[in-house]
């Protein structure tokens, strides 16, 4: 089923700041790791695109939309530049911290654009916000890989992917209960987003395994 304009138009721009949000955030990682130039396009190209490009292949979707839209390729070039001035001229340190908060917004818009794919091909409720997980989270994970970390998805015991399922199952309740898909998708993302972003302000964790053992004890 064709999307209406205004929600196609909606779709694109919550799209496209997810992209610069992740971007952002892969730009201060790969920053606070001092790579080189190539470096750190390279790492803030696979935050921003990475959960996007592995959901199209998941749909079927072709063309990929970083190749639908390549003037994204061209803002991502631009944001890398940029950023890498300001910071050299601000002498400004990226911390993880700082990474945490553009993070945060582009798992919120990217777990709704994802869902909202999903749901306008006909998939059911849970497949669609697990597609809206994936999306949220898969750039995230590229993103730490290559940086030498432990992808914060796994690691980080503050609420993550749970935020985006949250998110993405605010957003199929509200249309099955009779919102319009483009407050249901701005609201699925304000949900997931706020909910991250309780996480970090508030410290809150969910529960951690424990074996009774110390790590190295096996």
């Amino acid at each position: 089923m064709p999307h209406p304009p205004l929600l196609t138009l909606l779709q694109t721009l919550v799209e496209a700041a997810a992209t610069l949000a992740f971007a952002l955030s892969g730009l201060l990682e790969a920053a606070r790791k001092r790579l080189d130039a190539v470096g750190v396009g390279v790492v803030a190209g696979l935050a921003a695109f990475g959960g996007g490009t592995l959901r199209d292949v998941l749909l079927d979707r072709r063309p990929f939309f970083w190749v639908e839209h390549s003037e994204w390729l061209w803002a991502l070039l631009g944001l890398t530049v940029a950023a890498m001035a300001f910071l050299r001229a601000r002498h400004f340190a990226p911390t993880e911290r700082a990474m945490q908060w553009p993070d945060a917004l582009g798992l919120g818009l990217f777990s709704a654009t994802g869902t909202q794919l999903a749901l306008a091909q006909g998939l059911p409720g849970i497949v669609a916000v697990l597609m809206g997980v994936i999306t949220a989270t898969f750039g995230g994970v590229l993103r730490d890989i290559v940086c030498n970390e432990i992808p914060t998805a796994l690691r980080d015991h503050r609420p993550y992917a749970v935020c985006a399922f949250a998110g993405g199952w605010v957003l199929v309740l509200s249309q099955q209960a009779g919102v319009q898909p483009g407050p249901a998708l701005l609201v699925g993302a304000a949900v997931a987003t706020g909910l991250r972003v309780t996480a970090l302000v508030t410290g809150f964790t969910l529960p951690r395994w424990s074996s009774g053992k110390e790590p190295d004890q096996g």
